[in-house]
């Protein structure tokens, strides 16, 4: 006799999308998208790669069952990226989040329009080469900003530079220092970057 309930049930189960995170320091950014994502049905985080052995963002990884891929420059930069692991973990997207060294071209061809990075400030001011961390918000407080915020955009062959995907600001105040605007900025990352993941993940891939 059929078990007439084995009708209504799925053949397969739905794709998940594969999210990559690229992280150099302690990963804040990184565990709220491990977390916004532990509980999809669409997307999880597959695999984090991290440049520097002892970063936060390894143990963060570990905690939540997530792997990690531990890279050294020469390879990544002038060999082959990385890429073959990278498509090992079914990497739908590749997301930045505090890595400090430039994405070699490798990846970049690989995964067009499906890298993207997180800035803490409003480009196309205070981005490029070196400009990360508290030297961005110290360029902004002493430029008198009235306003800094964080920018989304795609990752392209240069520093900082790709299409913008999302911004959004918040005030820079005459008693702020680099410690408290950064506080701040961190806000506005950790509340909107899962959001904007996942509105590419389920409208743009």
């Amino acid at each position: 006799m059929t078990d007439a309930s084995s009708l209504f049930r799925p053949t397969t189960a739905p794709k998940l999308e594969n999210i990559t995170i690229f992280a150099s320091g302690a990963g804040s950014n990184a565990s709220r998208i491990i977390d916004y994502f532990s509980n999809s049905q669409h997307a999880r985080v597959s695999l984090v790669v991290c440049n520097k052995p002892g970063a936060g963002v390894i143990s963060i990884a570990e905690k939540a069952g997530v792997p990690v891929l531990i890279i050294e420059k020469e390879r990544f930069l002038k060999g082959d990226g990385y890429l073959p692991e990278i498509r090992e973990a079914g990497t739908s997207l590749v997301v930045l989040a505090g890595f400090l060294w430039k994405v070699p071209q490798t990846l970049i061809n690989a995964y067009p329009r499906r890298i993207i990075n997180i800035h803490p400030a409003l480009l196309p001011k205070f981005g490029g080469r070196g400009m990360y961390g508290q030297y961005v918000h110290e360029s902004v407080l002493n430029a008198g900003e009235m306003e800094s915020g964080i920018t989304i955009h795609f990752v392209d062959e240069h520093y900082d530079n790709g299409d913008i995907i999302f911004q959004t600001a918040c005030p820079v105040l005459d008693t702020d220092s680099p410690e408290s605007l950064a506080n701040r900025i961190h806000q506005l990352e950790h509340l909107h970057y899962p959001l904007v993941i996942d509105d590419l993940l389920k409208e743009q891939l």
